[in-house]
Order: structure tokens, then sequence, then C-alpha cells
């Protein structure tokens, strides 16, 4: 009911003075028309549900390589402790093998913006799946750290694409109105992936040692099968596609994706002027980076949005979080490997199904306040994680703490920060440098992420388990410091309208939201 609610809004919904002016257009001749106009409204509704149930299945399949990233990161975190007695690593070799993902995968995402500009977004899909199996396949049968390391490479380079254009994808190919929470779909399916890879260690970890973790990273390889199969499904986005010149099939993509001719026709106008094909203007890789390099005032604040925003998505210590969830448990208390592994799959829950609250909110609250919640609430748990670790030490009270607030923290992420980072990094940026800009605010992302897990057990060791979250805390606090001031509401605006949002020095930092919007959300809860 709420999705066809939101299509109807979407309908009129164009530009800020046109789509007003077509929606009492329509309303107006829907009241002078003869019966037969029935009819019309009947198939005009019709084809409003297959363009809804087109769109939706586009972001499910394009959302697919995520589970990879996802499983990656929440099987490892369980296999780690089998490859440790299998392989006889050391804490060091630990850190820097379930670290380097996140550093190889910024060579992915800095390759995949020139890559989806020319062969496309679909293919550049593609081949990140192709380059993530081929690295998981090398990672099961590695028999050394060394090949593993090797399987670790090119599983980050595929990581690192997939990670930088499934959001672009979605945002370019969805209608205003749903574009938040189908740009969310990524971040679902990383969730998603997680659940899946904790699961996987549960279910493997009665194996032997020396195959428990070989089994655990093989079942990764069996996404690229539903991958392989949606790239025949899916189209090219319609602004790649103007970019090159193609039109008419820009056009006809627009056709499946937006349920009305004329909203159309704007739409496609409006992706012509932003790319700037009406003048004719043409760049290459080289002056989108100069540009990027000595960018304009407008331009300026969409990067420093853009980036910070991916930055501080990490530097909270998520992936700390998530891939050392086993360590934080055993030092509340919890022994036994099994109940360890149990303990992670409770997290996986939170964070997975507290994304769907960000998909039915994001759309309707906005981005802002749901990262006003996100934020404060992750400052909160980060804070008490380290008070529980330090102060109340192992323990029956201690371990139902540790498991209360890291679960919390998950949670918070995931109504938040953890999704919207990705729906504004894809849609704030101008259309003729998006891919680029985005895969900057990628680069970010896993540069911090990789500083983060590779650091995490160095840290503890010297300043304590409990200490280190701490330290989350206070980034956390300054992220709620950096939202207040830096990010712009852009929820129902086109990709074109909140180009010219950021041009407007007051408008960016004023941005429609207050933390009084906070209490609204908390209440609706």
């Amino acid at each position: 009911m709420g999705l066809v609610g939101v299509q109807e809004k979407g309908n009129g919904e164009v530009g800020l003075s046109i789509g007003t002016k077509n929606k009492y257009r329509r309303m107006d001749s829907e009241v002078t028309e003869d019966f037969d106009d029935g009819s019309h409204h009947h198939h005009q509704e019709k084809r409003s549900s297959s363009t809804r149930k087109y769109v939706l299945a586009c972001a499910i399949f394009a959302s697919l390589n995520s589970v990879l990233l996802g499983y990656d990161v929440g099987v490892m975190s369980g296999a780690i402790i089998f490859i440790q007695e299998d392989l006889k690593i050391t804490e060091v070799q630990e850190e820097v093998l379930i670290g380097c993902l996140s550093i190889l995968s910024l060579f992915g995402s800095l390759a995949g913006g020139r890559t989806s500009d020319i062969i496309g977004r679909k293919w550049t899909m593609a081949l990140a799946a192709i380059v993530f199996q081929t690295g998981a396949a090398t990672m099961t049968l590695a028999p050394s750290f060394e090949v593993l390391i090797i399987g670790r490479f090119l599983a980050g380079i595929g990581i690192g694409f997939g990670v930088m254009i499934a959001p672009i994808y979605i945002a370019e190919i969805s209608p205003s109105v749903t574009r938040g929470s189908l740009t969310s779909f990524p971040e679902i399916f990383i969730n998603l992936g997680i659940l899946l890879g904790y699961v996987s260690n549960f279910a493997f970890s009665g194996l032997p040692e020396h195959i428990s973790w070989r089994v655990m990273l093989g079942v990764g390889i069996l996404p690229s099968f539903f991958i392989g199969a949606a790239l025949f499904i899916i189209p090219e986005s319609p602004r790649w596609l103007v970019m090159k010149n193609r039109v008419e099939e820009a056009r006809t993509v627009l056709l499946k994706t937006i349920d009305n001719e004329a909203e159309v026709e704007e739409r496609l106008a409006e992706i012509l002027l932003a790319a700037g094909t009406g003048s004719a203007e043409k760049y290459e890789e080289k002056a989108v980076w100069r540009e990027m390099l000595s960018p304009s005032p407008s331009l300026r604040r969409m990067l420093i949005t853009g980036f910070g925003i991916q930055c501080f998505q990490q530097i909270t210590g998520i992936d700390a979080t998530v891939y050392y969830s086993p360590e934080i448990f055993q030092g509340a208390g919890i022994q036994d490997k099994s109940k360890l592994l149990a303990a992670t799959v409770a997290v996986g829950v939170s964070k997975t199904a507290f994304i769907l609250v960000a998909i039915f909110l994001i759309d309707k609250l906005g981005r802002k306040p749901l990262l006003y919640v996100s934020t404060i609430g992750m400052t909160v748990c980060l804070f008490s994680i380290g008070v529980t670790l330090t102060f109340i030490g192992q323990g029956q009270v201690g371990i139902a703490m540790a498991i209360l607030f890291v679960c919390s923290n998950v949670a918070f992420f995931s109504v938040g920060i953890g999704p919207v980072c990705w729906v504004l990094t894809s849609e704030i940026f101008p259309l003729r440098l998006r891919a680029q800009a985005a895969a900057l605010g990628a680069v970010g992302n896993r540069v911090c992420s990789g500083l983060v897990a590779m650091s995490f057990l160095s840290v503890s060791r010297a300043i304590s388990v409990g200490g280190t979250f701490f330290v989350f805390s206070v980034i956390s606090a300054i992220s709620v410091l950096f939202v207040y001031a830096l990010v712009p509401e852009t929820k129902g605006k086109s990709l074109e309208q909140i180009e010219l949002l950021f041009k407007d020095e007051h408008e960016w930092q004023g941005s429609e939201v207050e933390l009084g919007d906070v209490v609204h959300l908390v209440q609706k809860q």
C-alpha cells in the first residue's frame, strides 16, 4: 500500500515546479474526461505496478555483488580461528590477512570509476564478480599463507569494483521518490552476506580444522551463478547511455523505469543537460580528475560531504566490531568456540534486521534524521562497550552487556550511516563526475576500513579492547557534528536538483533538517 502511494507521488515529481503543475493538470483532467478514462486509469496503474517491479528487480540484481563482500567479512571472522590453527599464522599475519582486503579493494574502486565510464555500469558489475570468484577459489584451495594472500588480493580488487558501482547504477536507474530505498539495497545485501558468513562459520565449525575454513570460504563462490543470470535481465544505466550519445536507448530504459511518458521526456532533457550533451561538451578522464583536484566551491562541498561521510562510516569501528566480534566476546568471558560463533550470528541478525528499518524510512523521513539517530546511538553503544570490557569484566553480566551493546551498535549503524552513506555518495555528484567522485569516496571508505581492521588487535594490545572502543566513541561523537554541519537533505529531489542544492552555500549548511526531526523519528519508531 505504501509503495503505491509513493509511486503516485512520484508521478508528479519531475522538477520542482513543472512536476507540481503536471500533477494538478492530471487530476483536473480526470474530473473532466468521460467514462472511458477509467480504462486509461486502469492501464496507467497496471503500467505503474510493472514499472515498480522492474526497477525493484534491477536493484536486487545489481546488489548481488554486495553479498560477496558481506559474506567475506562475516565468514573471515570465524574462518580465521581455524586458519590460525591449520596454517599456524602469527597475530600480525592474521591482521594483514583480514585488513588487506579493504586496502586492496581501493584499487578496484579507483579503477572502477574509469572502467564504468568506458564499458558501462552493467559490465563493470560482471567484471567485479569474475575477479572476486577467481580470488575466492584461490583462497579455498590455498596450501599456504602466501597463496591465501594472492586469493585475498584478487577478492579485494573484485570487491572494490562491486562496492563502488552498484549504488551508482541503482541511483541512475531509480525514480527520485524511491531512489533512497533502492540505493540502500547493496547495504542490505552486504548485511545479508555477513549474516550468511556467520551462519556458515557456525554450520561448518564441526568439520576438521584443515577442511572447515576451506568449505566456509568456498561457499562464497555460489552467488556468481546468480550474478551471471542477472546480466541478461538488467539494462544499462540510462545516464551512462546518454554520456555515450545513445539517447534512444536511454529513452527506452527510462520508459521501463518511469511510468509516465511526459516525465520520461523531462527527465531525459535533465540528463542531457547535466551530461553537457546539449552543448556538445566533451570531457576526458584527465579533465574530470583536473576538475576534482581544483574543484569549484560547490564541487568542494560535494567532495567534503561525500568523502567525509564515507570515512566516518568506517573509522567509527564497524568493521572491527564485525571482524573481531569473537575476540570481543572472548574478552567478555565466552570461551567455547561454538558459543562464540553463535553470539556472532546474533550480531549478524541485528545488523541485517535493522537495515530494513532504514529502507522503509529513508524516503519518508529523509537521510539526515536517520544519520542523527544512527551516529548518536552508536556513540552511546561504543562508549558502553568500552565501559563493559574495562570495568565490568568477565562473567554473566559482562557477557550479556557485551552482546547487547555490540548488537545495538551494529543495529544503529544499519539504521543510518551504513546505508545512507552509499545513498548520499551516489546522488550528490554531477553526472560527468559521478563515477570518479563516488570511486574516490569508496577509496576513503576502504582505506579507513583497512586501517581499522589491520590495527585493531595491535591497538587493543596497547590500550586494551575497552580503551579502543572509548576511542571509537569519541570519533563517533565527532561524526554527529559532521552530519549537523555538512550533510544536506536530498530526500525526494532529482539527481540534477541535488547538484543545484550544493551551489547554494546556505542550503548546503542549513539543509532543511534540524535535530528536532529526530524526536519525531524516535516517536514514530
